[in-house]
């Protein structure tokens, strides 16, 4: 941690703003759904500190997609630890979680950014609703679904004729009366 800036001035008002952004229920809520999913309760404590070492979060990936992690490391080092969130992270994009939701690795192994891979979970969430394998439990709203509308040739020209109001208008405005308050003095 000796990366870190000092905890006054723009560093501290950085760490501020991101722990402002963390919801504990939330997390609470992940943490319980990514539990029912791996079929066994995950330890209490912050989010932080239960995924950290990223066994569990392989655990859930391959519970959600099979086989789509194949080595777990169960001891090690922080090297090793890192190597299985990288997996984690690799498993989220096949699962179909956009790259820009995804988290950096320091961002939950040395607590830079919790609220981001916070948003990754819920991520992963949402892109359950679109594997029909996947039977539940979801967590997080369900994506809005295409609707795609046909409009025939006739109901296109119809709407050629009409002057919108963003083409703009000429009745009613006028600049009479602008001149508010003292006039101009030559």
């Amino acid at each position: 941690m000796s990366g870190r800036g000092p905890q006054y001035g723009l560093s501290a008002s950085v760490a501020n703003k991101l722990a402002g952004k963390r919801d504990p229920q939330l997390e609470a809520d992940i943490l319980a759904w990514m539990g029912d999913i791996v079929g066994q309760k995950l330890p209490d404590g912050a989010i932080e500190d239960v995924l950290k070492d990223g066994v569990i979060l392989c655990h859930f990936m391959n519970k959600l997609m099979p086989g789509c992690i194949t080595k777990i490391n169960t001891s090690g080092g922080q090297f090793k630890q890192m190597e299985n969130i990288n997996r984690f992270q690799e498993a989220c994009k096949a699962w179909g979680v956009p790259e820009i939701d995804v988290f950096q690795t320091v961002d939950l192994y040395e607590r830079r950014n919790v609220p981001q891979v916070t948003q990754c979970l819920m991520a992963v969430g949402r892109a359950c609703y679109f594997h029909p394998e996947f039977q539940g439990p979801y967590i997080g709203p369900k994506p809005s679904e295409e609707n795609k509308r046909d409009f025939t040739d006739e109901q296109l020209r119809a709407g050629e004729g009409v002057i919108n109001l963003q083409m703009g208008t000429n009745k009613g405005a006028n600049q009479s009366g602008q001149n508010f308050g003292n006039t101009r003095h030559m």
